[in-house]
Protein backbone atom coordinates (compact mmCIF):
# COMPACT_ATOMS: atom_id res chain seq x y z
CA UNK A 1 0.00 0.00 0.00
CA UNK A 2 1.85 3.02 -1.13
CA UNK A 3 2.60 6.91 0.37
CA UNK A 4 2.82 9.43 -1.69
CA UNK A 5 5.00 12.07 -1.61
CA UNK A 6 3.22 15.32 -0.98
CA UNK A 7 5.43 19.12 -2.53
CA UNK A 8 6.39 21.87 -0.15
CA UNK A 9 7.46 21.88 3.24
CA UNK A 10 3.48 22.17 4.86
CA UNK A 11 1.39 20.83 2.73
CA UNK A 12 -0.11 23.77 1.52
CA UNK A 13 -0.31 27.58 0.28
CA UNK A 14 3.30 28.17 2.15
CA UNK A 15 4.94 31.48 2.27
CA UNK A 16 8.53 30.42 1.99
CA UNK A 17 10.49 31.59 0.18
CA UNK A 18 11.18 29.73 -3.25
CA UNK A 19 14.20 28.25 -2.61
CA UNK A 20 12.60 25.36 -0.67
CA UNK A 21 10.47 24.17 -2.78
CA UNK A 22 11.77 21.34 -4.20
CA UNK A 23 12.17 19.09 -0.93
CA UNK A 24 9.14 16.56 -0.47
CA UNK A 25 7.73 14.59 2.86
CA UNK A 26 6.01 11.00 2.62
CA UNK A 27 2.71 11.11 3.22
CA UNK A 28 1.23 9.13 5.93
CA UNK A 29 -2.28 8.32 5.00
CA UNK A 30 -3.07 4.56 3.36
CA UNK A 31 -5.12 3.75 0.85
CA UNK A 32 -7.69 1.15 2.05
CA UNK A 33 -10.11 0.64 -1.16
CA UNK A 34 -7.46 -1.93 -2.40
CA UNK A 35 -7.60 -4.57 0.52
CA UNK A 36 -11.30 -3.92 0.15
CA UNK A 37 -11.67 -4.96 -2.84
CA UNK A 38 -9.61 -8.01 -2.54
CA UNK A 39 -11.47 -8.93 0.79
CA UNK A 40 -14.96 -8.54 -0.76
CA UNK A 41 -13.82 -11.20 -3.90
CA UNK A 42 -11.97 -13.66 -0.93
CA UNK A 43 -15.85 -13.60 0.64
CA UNK A 44 -17.68 -14.27 -2.79
CA UNK A 45 -14.95 -17.19 -3.57
CA UNK A 46 -15.43 -18.59 -0.16
CA UNK A 47 -19.40 -18.25 -0.34
CA UNK A 48 -19.51 -20.13 -3.52
CA UNK A 49 -16.88 -23.17 -2.32
CA UNK A 50 -18.13 -23.63 0.78
CA UNK A 51 -21.29 -25.57 0.16
CA UNK A 52 -19.04 -27.45 -2.56
CA UNK A 53 -16.90 -28.88 0.33
CA UNK A 54 -19.63 -31.35 1.91
CA UNK A 55 -18.75 -34.80 1.10
CA UNK A 56 -20.90 -37.68 1.85
CA UNK A 57 -21.63 -41.26 1.32
CA UNK A 58 -23.88 -42.36 -1.16
CA UNK A 59 -26.58 -44.42 0.59
CA UNK A 60 -29.99 -45.00 0.15
CA UNK A 61 -32.05 -44.33 2.67
CA UNK A 62 -34.84 -45.60 3.65
CA UNK A 63 -37.85 -42.64 3.57
CA UNK A 64 -40.49 -42.48 6.50
CA UNK A 65 -43.07 -39.95 7.47
CA UNK A 66 -40.91 -38.30 10.31
CA UNK A 67 -39.88 -34.69 10.83
CA UNK A 68 -35.71 -34.18 10.60
CA UNK A 69 -34.19 -33.11 13.93
CA UNK A 70 -33.11 -29.29 15.31
CA UNK A 71 -29.41 -28.91 14.96
CA UNK A 72 -26.92 -28.94 17.41
CA UNK A 73 -23.72 -26.59 18.24
CA UNK A 74 -21.58 -29.96 17.97
CA UNK A 75 -20.85 -31.45 15.06
CA UNK A 76 -22.79 -34.26 15.06
CA UNK A 77 -21.49 -37.81 14.70
CA UNK A 78 -22.25 -40.01 11.96
CA UNK A 79 -21.76 -44.00 11.08
CA UNK A 80 -22.92 -45.22 7.84
CA UNK A 81 -23.81 -48.62 7.37
CA UNK A 82 -23.19 -49.44 3.40
CA UNK A 83 -25.28 -51.79 1.27
CA UNK A 84 -22.44 -54.12 1.14
CA UNK A 85 -21.67 -54.57 4.90
CA UNK A 86 -18.99 -51.99 5.36
CA UNK A 87 -18.95 -49.63 8.18
CA UNK A 88 -17.75 -45.85 8.32
CA UNK A 89 -16.95 -43.55 11.11
CA UNK A 90 -17.95 -40.01 9.83
CA UNK A 91 -16.45 -40.70 6.24
CA UNK A 92 -14.03 -43.34 6.96
CA UNK A 93 -13.74 -46.27 6.87
CA UNK A 94 -13.42 -48.58 9.38
CA UNK A 95 -13.54 -52.54 10.70
CA UNK A 96 -16.23 -53.85 12.82
CA UNK A 97 -13.60 -55.23 14.91
CA UNK A 98 -12.26 -51.81 16.06
CA UNK A 99 -15.45 -49.87 16.02
CA UNK A 100 -16.22 -50.31 19.60
CA UNK A 101 -12.78 -48.64 20.63
CA UNK A 102 -12.95 -45.80 18.62
CA UNK A 103 -16.50 -45.14 19.56
CA UNK A 104 -15.32 -45.07 23.49
CA UNK A 105 -12.19 -43.15 22.65
CA UNK A 106 -14.66 -40.63 20.38
CA UNK A 107 -17.24 -40.71 23.48
CA UNK A 108 -14.57 -39.72 26.15
CA UNK A 109 -13.74 -36.73 24.32
CA UNK A 110 -17.39 -35.62 23.20
CA UNK A 111 -19.68 -33.53 25.73
CA UNK A 112 -23.01 -35.20 23.80
CA UNK A 113 -23.65 -38.97 24.04
CA UNK A 114 -26.06 -38.82 20.75
CA UNK A 115 -24.91 -40.67 17.48
CA UNK A 116 -26.70 -40.88 14.41
CA UNK A 117 -26.53 -44.36 12.20
CA UNK A 118 -27.47 -44.25 8.41
CA UNK A 119 -27.84 -47.34 7.13
CA UNK A 120 -28.86 -48.64 3.25
CA UNK A 121 -32.73 -49.62 3.27
CA UNK A 122 -31.18 -52.73 1.68
CA UNK A 123 -29.11 -54.04 4.50
CA UNK A 124 -30.81 -56.71 6.34
CA UNK A 125 -31.95 -55.17 10.06
CA UNK A 126 -29.89 -58.03 12.26
CA UNK A 127 -26.63 -56.30 10.47
CA UNK A 128 -28.33 -52.68 11.67
CA UNK A 129 -29.38 -54.04 14.66
CA UNK A 130 -25.49 -55.03 15.27
CA UNK A 131 -24.26 -51.77 15.03
CA UNK A 132 -27.00 -50.33 17.10
CA UNK A 133 -25.58 -52.58 19.75
CA UNK A 134 -21.48 -51.74 19.03
CA UNK A 135 -23.04 -47.87 19.42
CA UNK A 136 -24.18 -48.30 22.77
CA UNK A 137 -21.40 -50.76 23.68
CA UNK A 138 -19.12 -47.46 22.58
CA UNK A 139 -21.15 -45.50 25.37
CA UNK A 140 -23.40 -43.59 22.96
CA UNK A 141 -27.00 -44.23 24.19
CA UNK A 142 -29.01 -41.69 22.02
CA UNK A 143 -28.95 -42.87 18.70
CA UNK A 144 -31.12 -41.36 15.78
CA UNK A 145 -31.82 -43.79 12.97
CA UNK A 146 -31.43 -41.02 9.55
CA UNK A 147 -34.00 -41.43 6.57
CA UNK A 148 -35.20 -39.86 3.78
CA UNK A 149 -38.58 -37.92 4.52
CA UNK A 150 -41.70 -38.11 2.27
CA UNK A 151 -41.80 -41.91 2.67
CA UNK A 152 -45.44 -43.96 4.24
CA UNK A 153 -47.10 -43.62 7.29
CA UNK A 154 -49.05 -45.62 8.74
CA UNK A 155 -52.15 -43.85 8.65
CA UNK A 156 -52.11 -43.64 5.07
CA UNK A 157 -51.81 -40.12 4.83
CA UNK A 158 -47.76 -40.67 3.45
CA UNK A 159 -46.94 -41.17 0.18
Amino acid sequence: MGAGVMKGGDGGGSRRRRGRRGKSQPMSEINVTPFVDVMLVLLIIFMVAAPLLTVGVPVELPKTAAQALPSETEEPLTVTLAVDGTVLLQTTEIARDDLIPRLRAIAAERSDDRVFLRADGAVPYAQVAEVMGALNAGGFSSIGLVTDIGGPALDGQGN
